[in-house]
């Protein structure tokens, strides 16, 4: 299964977000001329518990260098796809949690998770002599947040069946839910000290979003927030939509709901919708004509169910302007 987006739709652009993502990139790529001095440079600034357990290394280093990959340990990664699966995770989720929280507080936020998942990690793993990096931590925190603002929202998911995409909704909190109990389970049944997987960075991190986020609402925005805010509200809506349809008494005409902004509501737009037939799916292109209002119907001729008089019916998309 892969997630491809959440079907809450962010009324920001998450600057934040988009930072991380690309700092994030930008340092893994840099690294890959490097070479082999990629793997001392994780040792140096990934999260090593031994060097804070073992007598003497304190001294020996400066209080500099042994502070700085409790920070620098969450933008480094141990290979391609270690950082596309982060980094489009944070895509999914990320975007909706700093659209509640604000650009600074979000920031501040992701990084305390990160925080919290790596002292989560060396206090499971205090001895090992294995570097922890990667954002997987505080992206388990920005996922804590979001199971807890957004119950009711869905997991956007493609399922291919050998060259055909099949596309699902998944409840969020059964996601994400099952998401941490995989990452619990692989924790407590680690004994690899600290190699391979940071589960505990994981478990902590995740626990620690849902903890920060009930403390979020006493930390006040600040005006640089307010002011980003106002310039950064988007114009649109989701692209690709999954509509559920619906009949009426057996009319042969179907019934669905499609979400357009108020920009694409006065100026038209093009939108791909999703619409599951039985146990198959029929992906289509659907114009939005300029001007159409909330509560108003688009209409899809030809993807109704099939009538009494062997006509097929058609499909109609009640507009809801956000």
């Amino acid at each position: 299964m892969i997630p491809i987006r959440d079907t809450i739709s962010s009324k920001h652009y998450p600057l934040v977000n988009t930072a991380i993502i690309a700092i994030n990139v930008y340092v893994y790529f840099a690294l890959q001329p490097k070479g082999h001095d990629a793997g001392d440079f994780a040792f140096i600034y990934g999260l090593v518990p031994a060097r804070y357990s073992t007598p003497g290394v304190w001294d020996q280093v400066g209080p500099g260098v042994q502070l700085l990959p409790f920070l620098s340990f969450m933008f480094l990664h141990g290979g391609f796809w270690h950082l596309l699966g982060n980094m489009w995770s944070l895509y999914i989720f990320g975007d909706n949690v700093e659209d509640r929280l604000g650009h600074a507080r979000y920031l501040v936020f992701y990084l305390a998770c990160g925080l919290a998942s790596g002292i989560t990690h060396m206090y499971f793993n205090w001895h090992s002599q294995y570097p922890a990096i990667g954002a997987s931590g505080a992206i388990a925190g920005v996922m804590g947040a979001y199971f807890l603002l957004f119950p009711k929202s869905r997991v956007l998911t493609l399922i291919p069946i050998i060259i055909i995409p099949y596309f699902v909704e998944i409840p969020a909190v059964l996601f994400l839910g099952f998401w941490f109990v995989l990452q619990f389970w692989g924790a407590a049944g680690d004994s690899g000290g600290g190699a391979g997987i940071a589960w505990w960075a994981h478990v902590g991190g995740f626990v620690a979003g849902m903890f920060l986020l009930v403390l979020a609402p006493k930390v006040p925005r600040v005006g640089v927030s307010r002011r980003i805010g106002a310039a950064t509200q988007k114009s649109g809506t989701h692209r690709l939509q999954m509509v559920h349809p619906r009949t009426i008494n057996g009319d042969p005409d179907i019934y669905g709901e499609l979400a357009v902004s108020h920009s694409e509501a006065l100026y038209g737009a093009t939108k791909t919708v999703t619409i599951p037939l039985g146990l198959r799916q029929r992906m289509v292109t659907v114009p939005v004509p300029a001007g159409v209002t909330d509560g108003s119907f688009v209409r899809v001729a030809g993807l109704g169910a099939t009538g009494p008089d062997g006509l097929r019916g058609d499909l109609y998309l009640r507009v809801h302007v956000y």
